[in-house]
């Protein structure tokens, strides 16, 4: 080669070299910088499962924790998995916020996942012997003993075998469709009458319990499957068993939102039976199954493009949960019975009443959900409301909600609901309650095609003295009684004309696109909601700047949007105090000198699942002060709350609701030391141990009435104890 075509050829090695050497230091600097979101949830997992592990739990309740944590990998695989195998295999190269691609994440993701299924089979086997000491048995049908098997097979004969069909596996029988979570068992039989090797297939059926109660007084359980390959002559009764084993499968089950969809209904109608066939993303394989009919299998669900684990225990873990539903009441926690707000009860239960006095805010699931059915009940028959609008993301399977909706548009007033129909998981439920609204004649709206309306909004229009009146609540969750009483969440209620003008405003912008100009009190996303927050995060360094404290207080379920972590980095580093009670996923990375010194997060998981939404900001002084500023929302610090869902952002201004949530809810979040894990720089979760005197915070919201719904009588016996913090810096 010529020097000239040489130098220019180690020219372009030499600047290739550099790009490829700028790239690496690019992505090792986001590696410093952020967590990787999927892995940030798994590490979210583990304390979920952690918990199945804790002796401060009653024993079923550790075992519920362990099926939860069984059914969150499985929707993690559905959704997040196959969302990046997506990318993947149409060669997206979007590089995660931690700076990885799509195939590094997956190579990540497996390795994280599989040891935390190792995990939960470890932690079953443990839990299994426990349980057999308190006489709850899962046994091998070897153990049953002749004296009940003979009842056990009676119930297989009459109970279960005219539900299940075999499948044999040749030319005329190719193999069958498995439904997403669906077990099946496999079997390689030999024909008595010529000796001919004949595979079949069984399918479980989901409506059979995977548990089944052996007779006789003690609580003892045999799984579905172990009677099925016990009881297999009955199936194959001119066949001879040679080997058998099950396998479970996790499909996509995301649906994606064509923007060119012309009917909404209709597309997520199709899309809902779309997705019950998408591709497999997740193949398990029961321990011992002979490598042949693994690889048949394998191949048959897609070969090398599912991924792929054997289990040495129990195929779906989430099915755990039919045996905690046993009527064990000395294995589980003390049932609770929420505290209905007793200013609404010194009203006579007038909602609109004790609504109309003064602002009122409820701490579900420690104050009843009652209050806010009882708001609709009541506005579905009071003859002086003209209009209800109601935003319904998930309302559950039995939904009072719906029914009050229903009973007012039948009583002539004017409904409008927006039901969304991307609410995942949730999508053929509200298709059917859609369905019952328009029936009754609501007025069903179903918002964007290419954003989520997760705002949680109840606006009531009442004639009161010849003019209107709105009457609102303001959630951070959803309107699910069930979820509710599991759930940490807080039900706001007002008359504040303003707020009444902000989310009527709301819903003109999703139901007639109409972008609101003038907002009095809330803000909301995709049209402000960052900037906001970035300028509430900006004022508390400016604070510093000019010789005052800084302080911001946060309490979330994830935190993710990149921008809104680098201001809080900024503000750390400018002086700014910051305290975040970030539940799940956290891709800050906190406590990293010149970076994030002045930053704490923890995470609180216990007997209720935190769920409410609450930022605070010093306002110039340490938290908790009374000038401090207060905001409740629907919306957690991500990306796709802040640029594609419709939500809310609220300031707090009674001062009554303003010190429940600053120094009563916040105060306690932070203080709690028996349920709470703090994350270090190093991406590690670290469990608080308790420094002096003990305090769980859900305990002490069980035991304790709240602020704001006390009522006079409560009030003059001022019985609330104050909870004070104590920062060690």
């Amino acid at each position: 080669m010529p020097p000239k075509k040489r130098n220019i050829e180690l020219g372009r090695k030499l600047k290739s070299r550099k790009v490829q050497e700028r790239a690496a230091n690019a992505r090792n600097d986001l590696a410093r910088r952020y967590f990787n979101r999927e892995l940030s949830w798994l590490k979210f997992n583990e304390r979920v499962l952690e918990e199945a592990a804790n002796p401060a739990h009653p024993l079923l309740e550790r075992l519920r924790f362990l099926s939860i944590s069984g059914s969150n990998l499985d929707e993690f695989f559905m959704v997040r998995v196959a969302g990046l195998r997506g990318q993947q295999m149409r060669r997206i190269g979007e590089l995660s916020i931690d700076g990885r691609t799509p195939g590094e994440q997956l190579a990540a993701i497996i390795s994280a996942a599989d040891a935390l299924m190792e995990q939960q089979q470890k932690l079953w086997r443990a839990l299994r012997r426990q349980l057999k000491l308190h006489g709850i048995k899962v046994i091998t049908p070897s153990a049953i003993g002749a004296s009940h098997m003979q009842a056990v097979e009676k119930h297989f004969r009459e109970q279960i075998l005219p539900v299940l069909t075999p499948q044999a596996l040749d030319p005329a029988h190719p193999f069958p469709f498995i439904p997403n979570q669906g077990i099946g068992i496999i079997f390689d039989m030999r024909r008595k009458s010529d000796g001919e090797t004949v595979r079949q297939l069984v399918l479980i059926p989901s409506s059979l319990q995977r548990f089944v109660r052996v007779p006789g007084s003690t609580h003892r359980f045999v799984t579905l499957e172990a009677l099925i390959k016990r009881f297999v002559g009955q199936m194959f009764p001119e066949h001879r068993l040679i080997a058998a084993g099950a396998f479970r499968i996790i499909r996509d089950s995301d649906i994606e939102v064509e923007e060119e969809a012309e009917d909404l209904v209709r597309y997520f109608r199709t899309a809902i039976k779309r997705r019950r066939r998408g591709r497999v993303i997740r193949l398990k394989f029961e321990k011992g199954l002979p490598d042949e009919l693994a690889q048949l299998i394998r191949s048959e669900l897609g070969g090398g493009s599912n991924i792929i684990s054997e289990t040495a225990g129990f195929l779906g873990i989430g099915d755990l949960a039919q045996l905690v539903d046993e009527d064990r009441p000395e294995l589980k926690f003390t049932p609770y019975t929420p505290r209905f707000p007793e200013r609404i009860l010194e009203h006579e239960g007038d909602c609109f009443a004790a609504i109309r006095q003064k602002d009122i805010i409820v701490h579900h699931p420690y104050e009843s959900f009652d209050v806010v059915l009882d708001f609709l009940r009541q506005a579905a028959l009071d003859p002086n409301v003209v209009a209800i609008k109601q935003t319904l993301y998930r309302a559950g399977k039995q939904s009072a909600v719906i029914k009050a909706l229903c009973e007012a548009a039948e009583a002539g007033k004017s409904v409008t609901a927006v039901v969304e129909l991307k609410a995942r998981f949730d999508e053929e439920q509200n298709l059917h309650w859609a369905a019952q609204l328009e029936n009754s004649g609501v007025q069903v709206v179903y918002g964007f095609v290419d954003m989520k309306t997760h705002a949680k909004i109840s606006l009531v229009v009442r004639r009161e003295d010849g003019e209107l009146r709105t009457y609102c609540h303001l959630g951070t969750g959803n309107y699910h009684p069930v979820t509710a009483r599991i759930y940490t969440d807080l039900s706001f209620f007002t008359a504040d004309p303003r707020i009444g003008h902000d989310a009527g405003q709301i819903f003109n912008f999703v139901t007639g696109y109409i972008e609101p100009t003038d907002l009095k009190l809330l803000t909301m996303s995709p049209l402000g909601l960052r900037e906001k927050i970035l300028a509430l995060i900006d004022d508390e360094i400016a604070h510093v700047q000019e010789g005052r404290s800084g302080a911001i207080w946060a309490k979330l379920n994830s935190l993710v949007d990149k921008a809104v972590i680098d201001k809080l980095y900024e503000a750390s580093e400018a002086g700014v105090e910051v305290d975040l009670v970030v539940r799940g996923i956290c891709c800050l990375r906190p406590g990293v000198k010149g970076m994030s010194s002045r930053i704490r997060v923890k995470s609180v998981v216990g007997r209720f699942l935190e769920h409410s939404r609450i930022w605070a900001f010093g306002n110039g002084a340490d938290l908790p002060n009374t000038s401090a500023r207060v905001f409740i929302s629907s919306a957690d610090w991500m990306s796709r709350n802040f640029d594609r869902r419709v939500e809310y952002m609220l300031p707090i201004e009674n001062p009554t609701v303003h010190d429940q949530i600053l120094d009563q809810v916040m105060v306690a979040n932070l203080l709690d030391n028996q349920q709470s894990w703090m994350l270090r720089p190093t991406g590690r979760y670290e469990r608080v141990k308790a420094e002096g005197v003990p305090f769980n915070l859900h305990q002490y919201f069980m035991t304790n009435p709240s602020l704001s719904g006390r009522g006079d009588a409560l009030a003059e016996e001022n019985d609330v104890p104050t909870l004070r913090l104590v920062r060690k810096r």
